[in-house]
């Protein structure tokens, strides 16, 4: 079975022989819609918006659920109509082979890329297949359709490819040339008298059988038509052609002579170093071309959106065009009218005659056009593109900006950091360059990672090397200031705004609105990224000023976090007034988080809290450093069952002991003042001994039920502490007593005591749901079973899903040991060597 849809919409059966048309209007044109994308889920919003336009009526999702049911109902067998929560799609056997459209879009193509191959006689039969599927106009039949028309518009600009490919190859195998091919040259030539290429292949085609002076006639033709409707005179390459004709001879047609992607009559920039880090978005890039007619590459600066355009659009088939809008003033900069669309026309040829001579140039002509440097002028270059996709069918457009064009149809390839791979790896072949004979360096990664992986950042940074050494760049990228000094020395050539990292962060600050500016300087509070609900507490902003900062590529948006780079949140610092509020609104908004994590984290949400508390670690972290000495130590404590569950007490040990030298300790805050004591890791010293006194002389009970626990297990035991009444503070003591218990005494009154203990407390921590108690009271029991490894098994178990190192690395070197009691030698050295590894990546010591 075939679906066609280049001419009118049918279905024919494997031998050919029509089957029945299906549904009225809107059900075949959603036939047609789907076909398009065969195989493909299509998105909802994007089916309403092809059927009815970019102004749905009320009711259009409902209306196309009605025609899908329609549509089901008159498929033939073998064809379905699938919903996903993603969209629908239309399942057919094989999408290449039974729609005529998607297997003339990958005929066409492998006929190009052999005839590229050099094997002209194979890419001639291809094509010439390809170009047997049309029957017509493509979707001649359901152009009421809004999507229709763009579609059939992209289809026919593959068809004229196509035909030129067609022709290349046939030109360049020996044998006499079809008759058909001068007779499809001759009319699509008619149809599209400003197309360069397909003239030159006519006149090559006309010359090749003997019709020389036809040939010629043609060339005058088209001179004429290039004089008056666009004032430009013929490409090197059609001109070639006519002299070849002149001389008798038969030079190759437009675009046969040259490599693909080379010697264009405005070549491309050309670049002076070698391409490195993004092969997969360069090819992602490579297919959103090939498929959309405009695509927008957006990121901030110095992400490498100019060198990714320019290395997809040198290795693309047909004419491609850079427009640099770099030099073209912005609003408020002495801007003159018409500025954006001159820049167009340089880069097509074309003298004068503004927007309305760009569409006569365009309208013909299968162009990819490369519009770089967008942001200062978006609006403009918006308002231009459309008009110019609008007239022309075969045109392409492919930008480069901090901020999409926001036209509806826009792909968008958002281009953030390189891989730390890729940036290594990018940062040691500028090295090399500088500085000959370098092979890397241990602190290589630490210094991309400061650098977010931007590429400008880490070739600039590497351009130092002629100077400074590895270790002071990563030294200085420590310091706001530094970072901007360190990298301020770049190609003298390059555009002010890209010579320095300090000059690339200062153009995107200077696209923003003054509103968009303050939320930036107060986002650069955070670290590591943060929640809308924080943005709106600690910036005071909704969420429109953040999303147009998402849109102008100052903050990164990814999984309902909202993130700056480094170096933009650096720059962002120095433009915050000392006294703004946000760092103050920063420290309350973690405290508060902190203290409603803190009983969760006794509960059977644990994991959910632990893992939101990871997302804001550098942000927790951060907080301590912010607010007064009191709120420090209160937040200290709130924290302290995090750190401890999670093994962090050493990655908290400096912030906290920085607050230490900040705190005058009261009585009042004694608790929250010994937990810190212990955050800082000291175990002696006058620290020491005054929180010991606080905790002695307390008489209410412990605000913090970890803090008996941590303090006896880290100094010792204080007595008359008085534990709390709550049920972890219970089963907690339970588990304490029977330590006690069996560290002082023995026999079988005390073990059978002391499992009592710990068997009440097992009950109480898996009622609350705590992961890390129940662990605890399995370890102990396991201690005084004879049948120790399923309590063991458990709790390692919990202890691993909780992610707490120390504790897994000693229960499995306990566990060891009662597998070679058992006699078991080879599960002990299993678990030892589990032991050792985990040990290993939580950087903990091995035994």
């Amino acid at each position: 079975m075939i679906f066609r849809l280049l001419g009118p919409l049918a279905l024919t059966g494997a031998g050919g022989a029509p089957i029945a048309t299906v549904g009225g209007p809107k059900v075949r044109a959603l036939l047609a819609r789907l076909l398009l994308d065969a195989g493909r889920t299509v998105p909802v919003e994007r089916l309403v918006d092809g059927l009815y336009g970019e102004e749905p009526p009320a009711g259009a999702q409902g209306a196309l659920q009605a025609q899908v049911s329609r549509l089901r109902r008159v498929l033939p067998p073998g064809v379905a109509v699938e919903f996903s929560p993603a969209g629908y799609r239309l399942a057919v056997g094989d999408p290449a082979a039974d729609v005529d459209a998607l297997r003339f879009e990958a005929l066409a193509g492998e006929g190009a890329r052999a005839r590229a191959a050099g094997d002209p006689v194979r890419a001639a039969g291809l094509l010439r297949e390809a170009l047997g599927l049309w029957r017509g106009p493509a979707l001649c039949d359901v152009r009421d359709a809004p999507f229709a028309a763009g579609q059939a518009a992209r289809l026919e600009g593959l068809r004229l490819d196509a035909v030129e490919e067609w022709a290349a190859a046939e030109l360049a195998v020996d044998g006499e040339l079809p008759a058909p091919l001068i007779r499809e040259l001759e009319s699509s030539s008619r149809e599209h008298p400003l197309r360069e290429r397909l003239r030159g292949l006519h006149m090559r085609a006309l010359g090749a059988a003997g019709r020389q002076a036809e040939a010629l006639a043609v060339y005058e033709e088209v001179r004429a038509a290039l004089a008056e409707e666009l004032g430009a005179d013929p490409s090197p390459e059609l001109s070639a052609v006519h002299l070849g004709l002149l001389r008798g001879g038969a030079s190759a047609p437009v675009g046969q002579e040259r490599p693909v992607g080379q010697g264009r009559p405005v070549p491309l920039p050309a670049p002076l170093t070698d391409f490195v880090g993004r092969e997969r978005e360069r090819d992602r890039l490579a297919s959103l071309v090939a498929a959309a007619r405009l695509v927008t590459l957006v990121g901030p600066g110095g992400a490498g959106k100019t060198r990714l355009a320019l290395e997809v659009g040198a290795g693309l088939p047909g004419e491609v065009r850079f427009v640099d809008l770099g030099a073209v003033a912005g609003p408020g900069a002495g801007a003159r009218p018409g500025e954006v669309t001159e820049a167009f026309a340089v880069t097509v040829g074309v003298r004068g005659g503004g927007a309305a001579r760009l569409e006569t140039a365009l309208a013909g002509r299968p162009v990819l056009l490369i519009v770089d440097n967008c942001e200062h002028v978006v609006d403009e270059t918006a308002v231009l593109v459309r008009r110019l996709l609008a007239a022309c069918p075969d045109l392409r457009v492919l930008t480069t900006s901090r901020e999409a064009l926001g036209i509806t149809g826009e792909s968008l390839l958002p281009l953030g950091a390189l891989t730390p791979e890729a940036a290594e790896e990018l940062f040691a072949r500028r090295a090399a360059a500088v500085r000959p004979g370098f092979t890397g360096h241990a602190r290589v990664p630490e210094l991309c990672a400061a650098l977010d992986g931007l590429p400008l950042a880490v070739e600039l940074a590497a351009a130092r090397l002629r100077t400074l050494s590895v270790d002071d760049l990563a030294d200085g990228l420590g310091e706001r200031l530094e970072r901007f000094e360190l990298l301020s020395r770049g190609d003298r050539t390059a555009p002010e705004r890209h010579r320095t990292l300090r000059a690339v962060v200062e153009w995107s600050w200077s696209l923003l609105e003054p509103g968009e500016r303050e939320l930036a300087a107060r986002f650069s509070v955070f670290r590591g990224g943060a929640t809308a609900e924080a943005v709106s507490r600690v910036c005071g902003a909704g969420a429109g000023p953040l999303a147009s900062l998402v849109e102008k590529s100052l903050v990164e948006a990814r999984d309902g976090r909202y993130r700056m780079l480094e170096t933009i949140r650096a720059y962002a610092a120095g433009q915050l007034p000392d006294e703004d509020p946000a760092a103050a609104a920063h420290h309350t908004y973690y405290r508060e988080l902190a203290e409603a994590a803190d009983p969760e984290l006794r509960g059977s949400a644990q994991l959910e809290w632990l893992a939101r508390l990871d997302a804001e670690d550098a942000n927790l972290r951060a907080a301590l450093r912010r607010g007064a000495p009191e709120d420090g130590l209160r937040l200290v404590a709130a924290l302290t069952p995090y750190w401890w569950l999670r093994g962090l007490r050493g990655r908290v040990a400096a912030p906290v002991a920085e607050l230490l030298d900040r705190v005058v300790p009261t009585a009042e805050l004694g608790e929250e003042y010994a937990l810190c004591v212990l955050a800082a890791g000291l175990r002696e010293g006058g620290h020491i001994e005054r929180a010991r006194e606080f905790l002695a002389s307390r008489t209410a009970p412990l605000r913090q039920p970890y803090t008996a626990f941590l303090w006896s297990t880290a100094v010792g035991p204080v007595e008359g502490l008085r534990m709390g009444d709550d049920p972890w503070s219970r089963s907690l003591a339970l588990v304490g007593g029977a330590v006690l218990m069996t560290a002082t005494a023995d026999g079988e009154d005390v073990r059978a005591a002391a499992e009592a203990l710990l068997t009440e407390a097992l009950a109480g921590f898996r009622a609350l749901g705590d992961r890390w108690g129940t662990a605890t009271a399995l370890e102990g029991l396991a201690a005084l079973s004879a049948e120790p490894l399923p309590l063991l098994a458990e709790a390692l178990a919990l202890f691993a899903s909780l992610g707490v190192a120390e504790d897994v690395v000693d229960l499995l070197h306990r566990r060891a040991a009662v597998h070679e009691a058992a006699g078991d030698p080879t599960a002990a050295a299993a678990d030892r060597a589990r032991a050792t590894d985990t040990a290993r990546r939580a950087g903990l010591a091995t035994r």
